[in-house]
């Protein structure tokens, strides 16, 4: 009977989970994940939160416990990186971070004794590598995806650099983030567990803002400034390393800097191209196929096989080669360029089509949700009930979408009240 009730803790859990525009698959790995991170309390606990930030006056509302209880269990959740705490106004608030990009990576991002990191790993790897529903959901569910590519800025053209706005660049995102944080890379540091990790850098996972002041005063990232997270973004581009992003255009939260053959934004571009796991920067690398040596060097340093050498059909050297690019895999970060120094035969041009990106978290949420039919979730939790503010912000974005997009809401959402209203203000 205890095992059954145990389950079922989990269980609720995970239907929280899937509350999220982007959630998580239910499996037994799964099951296996949670209770390793959660105890069983907490499980059952965490399942009644709402999807929005909270107050310990809202949770203890919901747990039906003094809001002095609340706060403690709260503060314990947060130590361990399960629960993000932010300051409002004087006031902790609280949320409760998807499992990724979120407490999954979380828990990998330092080194920790009070868990098995190396199970914990090994059903990370089984979970997202080698089950693919999870993997699957999170990155090809939808047009709208949790990440975006970054432009390494040392490639781009003088023209180029002309047309990258600040919130395409990684430097600008460090210089302007109220707080930075680094810790180990969830991705590798599974890998290392799992005795295929490569040579780059392990160190090097930035969060920025209110991700990283939490994880900072926890003990989970260690703060740096602006000079040595300038380093930092250096010493990755060095390594050829892949800057993917929170994919918003303010507050980003995160910057991972990703190989080819550890980092699950990498495999996912390699096994879903087709749906367009990440989304790419503006540029596309292109070939000068007159000086091309045919050297390989990009092929070797693209992280999404988006180059491929093919013969240059040249009557004078028949097994003569040249780089080609397949855009419809290409994330457009330039690290192939990196390769291509003796003979300049690679450079940037614009994409035809400019990429948008969602305004701020909330704009994201909300376009994730509708594409994925949970926009309901957004805004009918009957956990804890929506701040107004928070409330019209999201109603804000969905009025601002395309009408198409609005139609698919209003249907999401079956209100009368809301049809009236998108109805009047169309």
């Amino acid at each position: 009977m205890a095992h059954k009730i145990a389950q079922s803790a989990y269980h609720r859990l995970t239907e929280r989970l899937n509350r999220f525009p982007q959630g998580a698959p239910p499996s037994e790995l799964l099951t296996k994940i949670l209770m390793m991170l959660f105890d069983r309390k907490e499980a059952e606990l965490v399942s009644l939160l709402p999807i929005r930030p909270f107050t310990p006056t809202r949770a203890a509302g919901v747990w039906h416990m003094p809001v002095r209880a609340a706060r403690k269990i709260l503060a314990q959740l947060a130590a361990k990186a399960l629960l993000v705490d932010f300051e409002v106004d004087g006031e902790m608030n609280y949320v409760l971070p998807p499992p990724m990009a979120g407490f999954f990576e979380f828990s990998m991002m330092r080194i920790r004794k009070d868990i098995d990191q190396k199970l914990l790993a090994e059903l990370f790897y089984q979970y997202l590598n080698k089950e693919e529903d999870f993997v699957r959901s999170l990155f090809t569910d939808g047009e709208t995806q949790l990440g975006r590519a970054f432009v390494h800025e040392p490639v781009l053209s003088d023209d180029n650099a002309l047309h990258v706005l600040d919130y395409e660049r990684a430097s600008e995102v460090i210089k302007s983030a109220s707080h930075r944080g680094i810790s180990m890379c969830y991705c590798r540091h599974k890998m290392m567990h799992m005795d295929r990790a490569c040579a780059a850098p392990m160190d090097i996972c930035m969060t920025f803002n209110m991700a990283a002041e939490s994880l900072i005063r926890h003990g989970h990232a260690r703060t740096v400034d602006v000079p040595e997270g300038m380093e930092l973004l250096a010493k990755a581009r060095e390594n050829n390393l892949v800057q993917v992003g929170e994919n918003v255009r303010q507050g980003v939260n995160f910057i991972c800097n990703c190989c080819g053959c550890c980092c699950e934004a990498m495999i996912a571009a390699r096994r879903f191209a087709v749906m367009h796991p990440i989304h790419t920067t503006h540029f596309l690398p292109q070939v000068d196929e007159s000086t091309c040596s045919g050297c390989g060097k990009c092929v070797a340093l693209c992280p999404v096989e988006a180059m491929t050498l093919v013969s240059a059909n040249d009557p004078k050297l028949p097994r003569r080669k040249v780089a080609r690019v397949d855009e419809s895999r290409c994330l457009g970060c330039g690290v192939c360029l990196h390769g291509c120094t003796k003979t300049d035969s690679l450079s940037l041009k614009h994409r035809p089509k400019r990429v948008l990106t969602p305004k701020n978290a909330i704009h994201r949420a909300v376009l994730m949700a509708v594409e994925r039919g949970k926009l309901q979730n957004l805004f009918f939790d009957n956990r804890v009930l929506w701040h107004h503010r928070a409330l019209s912000a999201a109603l804000g974005a969905i009025l601002r979408l395309p009408p198409v997009e609005r139609a698919m809401a209003t249907d999401q959402v079956k209100s009368r009240y809301l049809e009236a209203l998108i109805s009047r203000l169309s």
